[in-house]
């Protein structure tokens, strides 16, 4: 298993390590360069949606994660010390006080991608450590269809958090660039599209 150990004492979080699974230079940019990052439409209209469907699910039945009964969290912050990160989870639902789960709101129509469900594992890291708790699944709420995709909370993916953690940190500390997604086409909206003289 890999950890942090040895290292700086400041933390990550879970949205960077959606952002470095997704490219690592956005990362890279955010952290050694951090003036360049503008506020995008995108950003903005993500805050008001998770406003939004906070209140929403005030009012809403669990019938979409199929459950009949649980314990709802919102608006979850926690930190792990042992990874040295935090992050805020949208919604936690507890289950028999035994039993997590967490669901990230997300403004998408699309199949989770892997760095979503990758965020969702980090989440599950965060609530067992903290909560005493097991997470064996997690979902992704998508709000423009509202529907809830299920992502099992895997070894691989658990495993693939602890590693991309301690890469990350080791890019920040010697403010290495890294190399871009290999899937251009996420370059093509990128807002930072311009500091990348690489790929296109």
């Amino acid at each position: 298993m890999t950890e942090i150990q040895g290292e700086a004492q400041w933390y990550l979080r879970v949205s960077d390590l959606k952002q470095f699974v997704y490219c690592p230079r956005i990362v890279y940019y955010t952290y050694c360069l951090p003036l360049l990052r503008p506020v995008t439409y995108k950003m903005e209209a993500g805050v008001e949606a998770h406003d939004k469907a906070t209140a929403d699910e005030h009012r809403r039945s669990l019938r979409a994660y199929g459950l009949a009964e649980g314990q709802r969290h919102f608006d979850v912050m926690l930190t792990s010390e042992r990874l040295r990160f935090s992050g805020r989870i949208d919604m936690v639902i507890i289950i028999a006080a035994t039993e997590a789960i967490p669901v990230d709101y997300k403004l998408s129509r699309h199949e989770p991608p892997e760095h979503y469900c990758m965020q969702l594992a980090a989440y599950a890291e965060l609530l067992e450590e903290n909560w005493q708790v097991k997470v064996r699944k997690g979902f992704i709420y998508r709000l423009p269809l509202r529907q809830a995709e299920a992502v099992p909370i895997t070894t691989r993916r658990r495993a693939s958090v602890r590693k991309q953690c301690v890469e990350m940190r080791r890019m920040i500390t010697d403010q290495r660039m890294p190399e871009p997604t290999s899937k251009r086409a996420r370059c093509v909206n990128c807002e930072f599209r311009r500091f990348c003289n690489d790929v296109f």
